[in-house]
């Protein structure tokens, strides 16, 4: 990603005596914010650069210098286009930070760098900017990733939706971290840290206006300090976020990928009354619901209580469990144990239930 558009002058030129107080001049986005003009550099050094302290962001380069990198290098791209904008639990910023740094966390790796660019629709107000920003630093001091470089681009009203951030991020891997699908074994037991279904439900009661009399926020959240914990305690085979598709879509990935059938057990998999409440009434089902804030953790089955028990020391984790594990059978099918003693094949999610939701 360049960030060209950033390189600020410390004592930029007067285009013209209209501009004297261009900081003053509206409350909302300009199309000027994206000429990369006075208008864009006084509205990254006022709004982002003063929230954000990476030494090498500050360079304001077209390329971040980051030094030597010591282990393997996990490297991730994402694009966050979740509407609306601000949700209960979160917003658009904060689930950007999260989602890579989570992205990066499940492959063992430590965040450690990352870029963020904006495309920005005309319009915007400044202060739900300024929103996003506050909850973006709030993320990157909570898991500890620096963001080193950026971009803004600026489109005219209707061309987007309010705003979207694409990201992109670097983590180490200790070279003695070895974290794949050919690990996973028969016998193996699968972890969940927490309730399921609360992203996908926050996200679009508040776009509905839907109003479920009950407090469903999303789980948004950096799970790498969990996901150390997890890795620190027991033999992890494998880990996934399941995020779009939710559990039901990331288990028949992992199924899919390993060649066995993998076995779960309904009254073990946590979801709230809430969520629960709320699939009922717009017909979706909880396994197949976006999250933000929970990891799916394979481990052997000599360590997995002790991986369980670590776990539920982290307050992200205090709602852990044992969901199932993986099966001898060959037949890359996952296999829901109901609770009232049947069993039904859990197939992959065709199209999301809840698109935008990320």
């Amino acid at each position: 990603m360049g960030y060209e558009s950033w390189a600020v002058s410390s004592k930029p030129k007067a285009h013209s005596s209209k501009l004297k107080d261009v900081k003053n001049m509206s409350e909302k986005i300009l199309m000027g914010h994206g000429s990369g003009g006075r208008l864009m550099h006084n509205l990254v050094k006022e709004k982002f650069l003063t929230r954000f302290k990476s030494k090498i962001l500050r360079q304001l380069t077209d390329a971040a210098v980051l030094g030597e990198l010591k282990g393997k290098i996990a490297f991730t791209t994402d694009s966050y286009v979740v509407k609306p904008i601000f949700f209960p639990g979160g917003d658009i910023g904060k689930l950007a930070i999260c989602g890579t740094v989570n992205d990066l966390a499940v492959m063992g790796a430590t965040p450690k760098y990352m870029t963020c660019g904006f495309i920005v629709e005309e319009g915007l107000r400044i202060s739900d900017l300024e929103k996003i920003f506050d909850s973006m630093k709030e993320m990157e001091k909570r898991s500890g990733i620096e963001i080193v470089g950026g971009d803004l681009k600026v489109v005219n009203s209707g061309e987007a939706d309010k705003i979207f951030i694409n990201t992109s991020g670097i983590g180490i891997i200790d070279n003695k971290i070895d974290l794949s699908y050919r690990k996973i074994k028969p016998g193996d037991k699968i972890i969940i840290n927490g309730n399921i279904g609360e992203h996908g439900i926050a996200v679009v009661s508040k776009r509905q206006g839907i109003d479920f009399k009950t407090n469903i926020k999303s789980d948004c959240a950096p799970l790498n300090l969990i996901i150390k914990d997890a890795m620190a305690s027991g033999e992890v085979r494998f880990m996934r976020d399941p995020t779009r598709g939710g559990l039901a879509t990331t288990l028949n990935e992992i199924a899919e990928k390993i060649g066995y059938s993998i076995e779960i057990d309904e009254k073990e998999i946590p979801v709230s009354k809430g969520v629960k409440d709320a699939c009922e009434l717009l017909g979706f089902d909880p396994l197949y619901i976006a999250n933000e804030g929970k990891v799916v953790v394979i481990v052997s089955a000599k360590d997995a209580g002790k991986v369980l028990k670590k776990m539920k020391r982290n307050i992200l984790g205090k709602n852990s469990r044992i969901i199932g594990e993986v099966k001898k059978e060959k037949g890359k099918k996952v296999a829901l144990n109901t609770k009232i003693g049947g069993k039904r094949i859990i197939d992959m999610m065709t199209s999301e239930q809840l698109p935008r939701i990320c």
